[in-house]
């Protein structure tokens, strides 16, 4: 099947693992900084196949996991509510809060529904006139136009009873965040190219710039991933740090202006808390003045919401690559997918679920024992 078979390729992988051997003289640690990036190289072993001078970081790019727990009890607290129908997409249902998650709401009498796109919520909005319906928008710049259309939809359309709780966050500046840590040893990025084929890759060539980074627009097969390592490595031994687009086949230089468009009408740009990590200064979105009355924040007025987080569980410190999920205590024993912690052990692009999933417990394998590319 075309971009499934061709981007799966053993032979193709091998020369490019064997490529990457000949080009590497020094250790170098690169980060992926999507979650679906991670997937795919603990599913195949990827990082495990690579040469010991070649490190990858997995960084925080799991929406999920980083949605900050106030956000999380927030949605509790709404989706509780008799008069609410609550609609979210699959992976946030499990995710735990300070106290329960949107299965328990549910369990416990909460009209919560999965739904798969945020008009599914909007049409549930035009057939429960009497009942208010709020829809979780949650991701980075990839979710975040089709759920700003739906706000834009309700507006047009006058539907009032629809709103919108959102914790949107941009990727750019949490690479800013990142290289600004006093714990950073990331040296060169994967960028996310579902990103880039909606915002562009404008944005990028300051902060290569600025921190002397190599950053490689990459995809998400396991040949993608391979390529952009090869491509990350390849500028990083001969003392480069530009932009490279590995993704052409999905990312313009320009992103989809459309989109774009949809954005700048809907959201405003505003800071961000990073579950785990902290706020991050102009990391985020908010709904725009005129949007604001489709705020579910504003229109049932969650606030004075503390939290804590579990002591045991150490995401924090995976999302910043400062430990692999296998390194946390917890892992595999009182955290699990079934008794979660964390959100990064729940959501189907978590590190410490790919981990769980692919049987990282603990000992490294020998390359010869890693999961092959296939």
């Amino acid at each position: 099947m075309k971009y499934i078979d061709e981007f799966q390729n053993p032979e193709l992988a091998r020369r490019l693992f064997d490529e990457i051997r000949a080009t590497v003289t020094r250790p170098w640690a690169l980060m992926e900084v999507c979650g679906g990036q991670t997937h795919t190289i603990i599913r195949h072993g990827i990082d495990q196949l690579l040469p010991d001078e070649v490190e990858l970081i997995h960084g925080p790019g799991c929406p999920v996991c980083v949605t900050p727990l106030e956000v999380i009890d927030k949605a509790l607290e709404i989706a509780a509510r008799p008069d609410v129908i609550f609609c979210s997409f699959g992976d946030m249902l499990r995710v735990p809060g300070s106290d329960r998650d949107l299965f328990q709401v549910r369990g416990e009498g909460g009209d919560v529904r999965v739904v798969y796109s945020p008009l599914d919520a909007l049409k549930i909005a035009r057939q429960n006139p009497d009942r208010e319906v709020v829809f979780f928008g949650v991701g980075f710049e990839t979710t975040a136009p089709p759920n700003a259309m739906t706000v834009y939809q309700a507006r047009k359309l006058g539907i009032r009873n629809f709103s919108l709780l959102v914790s949107h966050v941009r990727v750019p500046p949490a690479i800013e965040a990142i290289m600004t840590s006093p714990s950073c040893r990331v040296q060169a990025f994967l960028a996310a190219g579902h990103v880039c084929s909606v915002m562009g890759m404008g944005e990028y060539p300051e902060l290569a710039e600025r921190f002397k980074v190599p950053i490689v627009v990459t995809g998400f097969e396991p040949l993608d991933i391979l390529e952009g390592i090869r491509r990350a490595v390849g500028q990083l031994e001969r003392g480069e740090h530009t932009v490279d687009n590995a993704y052409p086949r999905a990312v313009r230089p320009e992103g989809n202006p459309a989109a774009q468009a949809m954005l700048a009408d809907v959201f405003e740009v505003t800071d961000r808390s990073w579950r785990g990590i902290g706020t991050i200064p102009a990391s985020g979105w908010r709904l725009s003045e005129r949007y604001r009355d489709y705020d579910a924040e504003h229109r049932f007025a969650v606030d004075g919401i503390t939290t804590c987080e579990p002591a045991a569980c150490r995401s924090g410190e995976v999302l910043q690559g400062l430990i692999k999920p296998n390194e946390c205590p917890s892992f595999g024993t009182t955290c699990t997918p079934r008794t979660p912690l964390g959100a990064t052990m729940v959501s189907s692009e978590g590190a410490c679920a790919a981990y769980y999933l692919y049987r990282r417990l603990g000992v490294t394998p020998t390359p010869l024992e890693a999961s092959p590319v296939v």
